[in-house]
């Protein structure tokens, strides 16, 4: 299978953080679906230099503990295969950000993003965490909730995203990864407000004052800000 395009995940020291945990299956995506090979997947530990510890805010998310580290290769030796043009993730911006700590070149990557995606699809959902996309999709609960007991492992979160992404594809039905790209591209500008008080309101249903606010924000997302300077 190409190594061309990768599902990816990451767990960091901290918030924005470097990475200690990478992993990643090759996918392929053509006429007959989508298809991995999840018995050959990547999944390593990284060290950190000396004075930088894991930080217990996000230790007690993915129980990463130091000495799990210990012996492993530096995070930057970490290196993504030379071939790698699309990289798939739920919210796979911060992996993305996360790899290229590490000194990896991230300039030439298509971003596909489940999280963006889901919105996109599901817009009502009271969250689109992994984990309730993960419940919403499943045809049994209880083999989805022995799976979720290890989410926040990098393995375990790109075979949930995998799980996840084959819906998506069905739903749009998508058989080529560039066709999939473009979708993702189209669903990073909502149309729905992803979040605060009018979260799942239409942005053409928005109160004019609050556009304009959400507007004159520094940080607001770039493409919820588009989206929105479309409108108004």
């Amino acid at each position: 299978m190409m190594l061309n395009s990768l599902i990816l995940d990451t767990e960091t020291h901290a918030l924005n953080g470097l990475p200690i945990e990478i992993a990643y299956v090759s996918v392929q995506l053509d006429m007959l679906g989508l298809s991995l090979d999840d018995s050959n997947i990547y999944d390593e530990y990284f060290s950190l230099d000396d004075d930088t510890p894991i930080q217990l805010s996000s230790m007690a998310i993915h129980h990463i503990l130091p000495q799990d580290l210990q012996g492993k290769v530096n995070f930057r030796q970490f290196r993504l295969p030379q071939q790698t043009v699309y990289l798939i993730g739920h919210n796979i911006d911060y992996d993305i950000q996360a790899i290229a700590r590490c000194g990896q070149d991230v300039r030439h990557i298509k971003a596909i993003c489940t999280l963006a995606l889901a919105r996109d699809l599901w817009p009502h959902l009271d969250s689109h965490s992994l984990s309730t996309l993960s419940y919403f999709i499943s045809e049994d609960y209880a083999a989805t909730r022995e799976q979720l007991r290890n989410a926040h492992n990098a393995k375990t979160d790109i075979l949930l995203t995998a799980r996840l992404l084959q819906k998506i594809i069905e739903h749009y039905q998508i058989h080529d990864i560039e066709q999939l790209y473009q979708q993702s591209q189209r669903a990073r500008r909502p149309r729905f407000m992803p979040f605060g008080k009018y979260r799942g309101t239409a942005l053409t249903e928005l109160p004019l004052d609050y556009a304009q606010w959400l507007l004159r924000q520094n940080d607001l997302d770039a493409y919820l800000r588009e989206a929105l300077e479309q409108l108004f």
